[in-house]
């Protein structure tokens, strides 16, 4: 052994922010807008986006289909971290499950449409699709946050090792 114990920096006076948040006003208002949108998107989709993708020129055709894929793709990263927040905030999950659980479904930061092809797009679509990345975007940072916020392990030497030490100062002829 060497003497030192890896312990928390101020542990006593950490809070955490992932815990804190997730029971709070402002994630539950996070929570029902970005289901809301995942709700208002599968609409659009199976309805009026159905219509709207018959009207558009050949060439929309392929940007529709892409474009529609990576804004479902991307609501179901969402859904799936708000669904795993929400779990935490309800005891349902420990932080560790919640984070087994973000290694299976990666939020990852996406590539932004083409403006050639995203302007070919019926408006109703570019618009959820813009929504769509604002709120990926504000839950990449959230999760950045919550995933930075745990206390920083520190080398503290342990009682033993600083006894032993002060041992050796005062007699230095002694050996342990």
């Amino acid at each position: 052994m060497n003497g030192y114990d890896v312990t928390f920096r101020d542990e006593q006076d950490w809070v955490d922010f992932g815990r804190t948040y997730v029971t709070s006003e402002a994630f539950r208002t996070l929570f029902h807008d970005g289901m809301a949108l995942v709700e208002e998107t599968a609409a659009y989709l199976d309805g009026e986006g159905r219509d709207e993708s018959r009207l558009i020129s050949r060439d929309a055709t392929l940007s529709y289909a892409s474009e529609s894929m990576r804004l479902t793709t991307l609501l179901m990263q969402i859904a799936s971290w708000l669904l795993v927040q929400r779990a935490v905030s309800e005891g349902e999950l420990t932080a560790s499950q919640a984070l087994q659980e973000k290694n299976r479904v990666r939020l990852a930061a996406t590539e932004a449409p083409k403006a050639e092809s995203f302007t070919l797009l019926p408006v109703r679509l570019q618009n959820l699709i813009l929504r769509a990345r604002r709120l990926h975007a504000r839950i990449l940072h959230l999760d950045g946050l919550i995933s930075d916020d745990r206390p920083t392990p520190v080398a503290v030497e342990s009682p033993v090792a600083a006894q032993q030490n002060r041992l050796r100062t005062a007699f230095p002829g002694l050996q342990a």
